[in-house]
């Protein structure tokens, strides 16, 4: 999986960082392959060298070792600087403790890639047909949903007994801070800054009234360009509905309003097979932090699709790769700085899915209409990207 050890005028390619590789379970590592040979792409037309390490985490680890992830590769995911993640689940492992997603969350919390990306934008006009929403409501949407993915409801002591059940939905002043700045980080990296929503229930929690405090006073200190707005959760979720792009820019929320309301984002592009996502250990861009930086400058992070392992078309070649390849995008931009090489990943996604009409290649899975496999899908994107790395 590694690119070439030479360039092809015998120079040494120059150190692009060390990725570690977890396929995953099902189309995991179908789609995870075809992203990989976007990635040699780049590195062979860039000379950047990237060290590639395979394991296992999920069901598959199950299977081998007993656990949904071993301590061996939870070590790993601390020695590299990015994760590179396919998808981990299915019906034959059940729910039952450890199950195979249990194995994504302790890499999270070992991690501590605490700020969850997840981009809600239409990866080629030709896909607003798709979305449940009417054309005229969600065109010209763009906005980047960020989820607390380390704290509150979801962590912490559980009380789980025959009649009763508890979860402390508890946050601290560190943990906001840490991601409501990554949040401005990301709003900074555009000229003039994008806008920044902040996302609570201030009017009914507590922790939420303590959420938008904190929040309020980091942006007032460490941004003041950027006018934070706040904006109750349960009414954001009727506007991502009916004036979805009123949010166009950033939003922050907390780990279980994010959790629900960055599916509900997800779902208004229509397909989750073209969905990616990042969780990063602090904020991306240059700015004056140290948290959560990797070797080679950029952010330590773990990127993956957000479909998940769709046993159902598991081992057919029919699964939508994607998702999978506009991960990688983020993990160039965020990790790597790679930022011309993620636009043109991004470009190639595009022009494939573009109709001919506009200049497209009209190239699609099944879940998009098309009839068009995971290779072959793959196969168009990778020609774009090398057209594209050659000729911008």
């Amino acid at each position: 999986m590694t690119a070439p050890e030479t360039n092809a005028d015998g120079t040494t390619p120059a150190s692009g960082g060390k990725i570690l590789v977890l396929p995953g379970d099902h189309v995991g590592p179908e789609v995870v392959t075809e992203a990989i040979k976007v990635l040699n792409i780049i590195a062979e037309e860039t000379g950047r060298k990237f060290e590639l390490e395979v394991d296992l985490c999920g069901g598959c680890s199950l299977d081998k070792h007993g656990d949904s992830v071993t301590e061996e590769v939870l070590q790993k995911c601390l020695n590299v600087d990015a994760v590179f993640f396919g998808s981990a689940g299915g019906p034959e492992w059940g729910t039952a403790q450890p199950n195979p997603e249990s194995g994504l969350l302790r890499i999270r919390d070992r991690m501590q890639i605490f700020a969850n990306l997840r981009p809600c934008k239409f990866a080629s006009k030709a896909l607003l047909a798709y979305s449940p929403i009417k054309t005229e409501v969600v065109k010209g949407v763009d906005f980047m949903f960020i989820r607390e993915n380390c704290g509150g409801a979801y962590y912490g002591k559980k009380i789980e007994e025959a009649d009763y059940g508890c979860d402390p939905w508890e946050y601290s002043r560190p943990e906001i801070e840490r991601v409501v700045r990554v949040a401005g980080a990301l709003a900074m990296q555009h000229d003039p800054p994008l806008q920044v929503y902040s996302v609570d229930k201030a009017n009914v929690l507590a922790n939420s009234r303590v959420w938008r405090r904190i929040a309020t006073e980091v942006f007032e200190k460490e941004f003041p360009k950027i006018q934070l707005k706040h904006q109750l959760a349960d009414s954001l979720a009727l506007l991502f509905i009916t004036k979805p792009t009123a949010f166009n820019g950033v939003l922050v929320s907390d780990n279980t309003f994010g959790d629900i309301l960055s599916d509900e984002s997800g779902g208004l592009t229509g397909s989750l097979g073209l969905l990616p996502s990042a969780s990063l250990a602090g904020p991306p861009g240059n700015v004056d932090s140290k948290l959560g930086r990797n070797s080679v400058g950029g952010v330590v992070g773990l990127y993956e699709p957000v479909h998940g392992s769709a046993p159902d078309i598991s081992g057919k070649g029919l699964a939508n790769p994607t998702g999978q390849i506009l991960s990688l995008a983020m993990m160039l931009r965020y990790s790597f700085n790679m930022h011309r090489e993620a636009n043109i990943i991004e470009k190639a996604v595009e022009r494939c899915l573009d109709t001919r009409e506009d200049g497209g290649l009209e190239i699609r899975t099944g879940d998009l209409g098309g009839k068009a496999g995971t290779v072959e899908m793959s196969e168009a994107i990778q020609g774009e990207v090398r057209r594209l790395l050659k000729t911008t």
